[in-house]
């Protein structure tokens, strides 16, 4: 059986009008590379068949120390309750060799109320966390009671100098104070000073200052020798201002960090265009010490390119108030938009009257629109003083004096007389 036609024709159906519409350009998201410095400062970074796993055993409270607390706890509870049971079995036996298990002896014993493997174990916690209950305590009749106890308090003390050692430097690490080091969630790039610049920016929460601060940047990224050879992670080191100029940092006030894009630069050839296609990883990494404690702290992130502004400037934020400079922190990660040749720094270098045409534009673009924020307000001044007028005018006519009229008797009748 045939198909019915259409009364509509076909190029006026739904799939003909859709057809003919313009399409747009469809982009596909480029694959996520995995970053190798989570924005946090963690390292992305996974080790796999170790063989040699007795390494970490041999420094045995640097690996205690970067366990995770849970592991810790385990840790530090299943070593003392197996001190506590070891030592107990220490003075069961001893108790056992002396006949002080015997309950028709009446002789001198070596441990006084220990009778079971239970009063044992109690004694052996008085002894090594020096509870003196009063009830249970050893004579001079047993040297070996003796030798027990003298062992039970160094392995005792071993234990709580290690154990609590390591819970103090679990929690003074010097990673909890670089929770108080942030840094813009974004990076930018934009022209300072007549040359192309890669700039973020950098703040301390804490009133305690960091001593001694230096920034370190680094790009990395997937290269290939002249020789074939692959390399994964590439790190190249990058040269900013504040290294030029002295050695470390002020950090009293947010601060940005700026590094002059020149031929020694690695984003020398780039392009806005090509900046957002590159996998490039540009590495942040704050040190200092600390004012309170001494100890140096690591602040790290990175930035990858879809976190790169070109274009854009961070906006100010230390204000004077009253006698006293003020830190907005709710524009620390502000940007405007800037006018930014969106050539490589190479392209700027060759051809300087790009930057100087690009600015250009932009003072031409700021002055209409002056001209036009001022033309609108002539307008709306010139339209609020003719609606001024209007209204005046208005009252004015309500003001005008309405006829009046008077009733004059006369002897016929009445004459009607309007006075206005």
């Amino acid at each position: 059986m045939l198909a019915r036609k259409s009364i509509i024709p076909e190029e006026f159906g739904l799939p003909g009008l859709a057809s003919r519409l313009p399409r747009k350009p469809v982009f596909r998201d480029r694959v996520n590379k995995a970053r190798f410095i989570a924005k946090n400062g963690s390292c992305n970074l996974a080790h796999k068949n170790i063989r040699e796993q007795g390494r970490f055993l041999q420094d045995v409270f640097t690996t205690l120390v970067d366990l995770k607390w849970r592991f810790t706890l385990v840790i530090f509870t299943t070593t003392f309750v197996s001190s506590w049971l070891l030592f107990a079995m220490s003075w069961w036996l001893v108790a056992f060799a002396h006949g002080d298990l015997d309950q028709q002896r009446n002789g001198t014993h070596c441990v006084n109320e220990v009778k079971s493997f239970t009063s044992a174990f109690l004694f052996s916690i008085e002894v090594q966390v020096t509870i003196g209950f009063g009830g249970r305590m050893i004579t001079e009749q047993c040297p070996t009671a003796i030798t027990v106890l003298i062992l039970q308090n160094i392995v005792g003390l071993i234990i709580n100098a290690v154990m609590l050692g390591c819970i103090f430097m679990k929690t003074a690490q010097s990673n909890r104070r670089a929770e108080t080091l942030i840094f813009s969630r974004h990076a930018v790039i934009a022209v300072r000073n007549n040359r192309l610049c890669f700039m973020i920016r950098i703040g301390d929460l804490r009133k305690s200052m960091i001593i001694g601060a230096t920034v370190r940047l680094q790009v990395v990224r997937k290269t290939t020798t002249p020789e074939g050879e692959v390399i994964p992670i590439h790190q190249i080191d990058v040269q900013t201002e504040s290294a030029v100029a002295s050695n470390s940092l002020f950090l009293l006030a947010p601060l940005i960090i700026c590094h002059v894009i020149d031929k020694n630069s690695p984003l020398y050839d780039l392009s806005a265009m090509e900046l957002q296609c590159s996998d490039l990883e540009v590495i942040v990494i704050l040190e200092g010490v600390v004012e309170t404690t001494g100890i140096t702290t690591q602040a790290r992130t990175s930035y990858v390119s879809e976190e790169i502004q070109w274009g854009h400037r961070f906006v100010p934020i230390v204000t004077e108030e009253e006698g006293v400079y003020s830190v907005d922190y709710s524009k620390f990660g502000n940007t405007v938009k800037v006018a930014t040749p969106l050539c490589s720094a190479r392209e700027l270098d060759e051809k300087p009257s790009i930057l100087i045409q690009t600015l250009q534009k932009s003072e031409l673009s700021h002055q209409n629109s002056l001209r036009k924020r001022n033309s609108m307000r002539r307008n709306n001044s010139m339209r609020k003083g003719a609606g001024s007028s209007g209204s005046l005018r208005r009252n004015n006519s309500g003001l005008v004096t309405s006829k009046v009229q008077f009733f004059t008797p006369t002897d016929g009748g009445q004459n009607l007389n309007a006075v206005t």
